[in-house]
């Protein structure tokens, strides 16, 4: 895992809000048309390509909306015998916690639209699978807005986190402050791209 970076032009407070603002905008049009499906690629990439180490606890998420479909990647590494967890998503202002997850195991409704555990032991994961609305290849990663991943990232110093998306949520440079952490990885249905970090 990569630390914030500090090598983006600095922004005001404000003026970094409206260019996010703004490229969230951009990256949502891109991924309207993109098929979930494309997932099982994405799947194939990572097994030939970054596959966790034995053992590693494997955080994943549950897609919601048009997001890529990372479940047959999860499937796979279950398969494989990685223990899985999913995020549980905290009051704001905090980082994610994770529950021990498999599949068949309930789901309940989060914050904001997402599934999580209904129940299960917290753990800590080794290797995480990160959603995002748009990268580049910094490894600078747009999300929703709230911040949980940066903050979650920041307390995993040790763990591996792989950006999930679509290869058409690739933007020449997404905007990004002090407290925004940068991922190694991103993969998408065309492979894996390794980031200048």
């Amino acid at each position: 895992m990569v630390a914030p970076h500090s090598d983006s032009t600095a922004f005001c407070a404000e003026l970094l809000t409206g260019l996010k603002a703004e490229a969230r905008r951009q990256a949502l049009a891109r991924r309207e048309g993109c098929d979930p499906g494309l997932g099982a690629r994405l799947a194939d990439h990572v097994l030939a390509e970054a596959l966790p180490p034995p053992g590693a606890v494997v955080a994943g998420f549950w897609p919601m909306g048009q997001e890529i479909d990372i479940r047959p990647l999860l499937r796979a590494l279950e398969a494989r015998g990685h223990p899985l967890a999913l995020p549980v998503t905290p009051r704001r202002g905090q980082p994610l916690q994770f529950r021990r997850w498999r599949f068949g195991a309930p789901l309940a409704r989060g914050p904001m639209g997402t599934s999580q555990p209904a129940e299960g032991e917290a753990v800590m994961p080794d290797w995480l699978l990160v959603p995002l609305l748009a990268f580049d290849r910094a490894g600078r990663r747009l999300g929703y807005g709230g911040g949980y991943y940066d903050r979650t990232l920041a307390l995993l110093s040790g763990a591996t986190a792989i950006g999930c998306a679509y290869a058409a949520q690739e933007m020449a440079e997404v905007p990004a402050g002090p407290e925004d952490w940068r991922l190694a990885m991103v993969a998408t249905e065309q492979g894996v791209v390794r980031c200048e970090v």
